[in-house]
Order: C-alpha cells, then structure tokens, then sequence
C-alpha cells in the first residue's frame, strides 16, 4: 500500500487555504447524497487503499474513518475528482445513518429550505434533449407505421 497519495493525483488537487478538497458522499446505487466532509492528500490516499472512508475532522484537526466508533461505515465504490479539481464525489455503500443525528443523510437532519422550484422554458433545450426528443419521435413514427 503507498505511503503517500499518488503525486500526478495530489496535482491535480485544487485544494482550500486549510489544504482540504470537500468529498460529497453519495449512495452508490441510489445517487441519494449522504454527507460532505474534508480530506487532504492522507485522508484521500486512504480512502482510496483502504476500501473505507476517511475525513480529515477540522474541529478535532484529526483523522476519522467514518463508522469506527458509530458502526455505520461507508464503503468505497468509487471516487472521482470534478472537472476544477476542487471537490471529489466518493460513491460509498453507506451502513446506517451517515449523518452523526442519526438520520440518514445530513441533508435530511438539515431541513429542507424552501427553495421556490424552476421551470425549464421551452427553448431551454440542450442537445442531448433534442436528440432524446428527435428518437422519442422517431420511435412514434415506428410504432404509428407499424399499426397502420
């Protein structure tokens, strides 16, 4: 197992004044978004060898894996770094409350803030909408020659 995180990862890291990348944590098969916590370069280096989840706590200003003293491990599945290299997405198993509430998400314990919800105009369509409308209309114009 390396002793230090691989140097063309540690590169790519844009990291804050602390030396810390934020790690959103997300349920692998559900996408549901469990947490955020902190890590620098160890922190990440042992989430990546170890198979488990580990966070650098800013207020203890020490390392924490994630379900030692609670029993609800995350379990890596996967980790990506984002397109600016200042945040990563750690897909995990989660065993019970990812949150230290005891809920499942932190999200959950936080509430929901009651944002006023936004409509896509129609114009607003991407080309990958396009396309997806392009074979929807296709597949009608099958089936509607099929049934004739």
């Amino acid at each position: 197992m390396p002793e230090v995180l691989d140097p063309t990862i540690s590169a790519r890291l844009k990291r804050d004044d602390a030396g810390l990348v934020a790690a959103v944590v997300q349920q692998h098969d559900t996408g549901e978004v469990l947490m955020v916590g902190w890590m620098d370069d160890e922190a990440l280096r042992r989430t990546l060898t170890e198979g488990r989840v580990t966070f650098w706590s800013r207020s203890r200003s020490e390392y924490w894996r994630k379900g030692d003293t609670s029993g609800h491990a995350q379990y890596v599945k996967a980790v990506s770094l984002d397109c600016d290299g200042d945040a990563l997405l750690v897909q995990v198993d989660q065993v019970g409350a990812a949150c230290h509430t005891g809920t499942r998400t932190c999200f959950e314990a936080g509430g929901d803030l009651g944002a006023v919800a936004g409509e896509r105009d129609r114009h607003d369509r991407t080309p990958q909408d396009t396309s997806q409308q392009d074979t929807s209309q296709q597949d009608t114009n099958q089936q509607y020659e099929e049934h004739r």
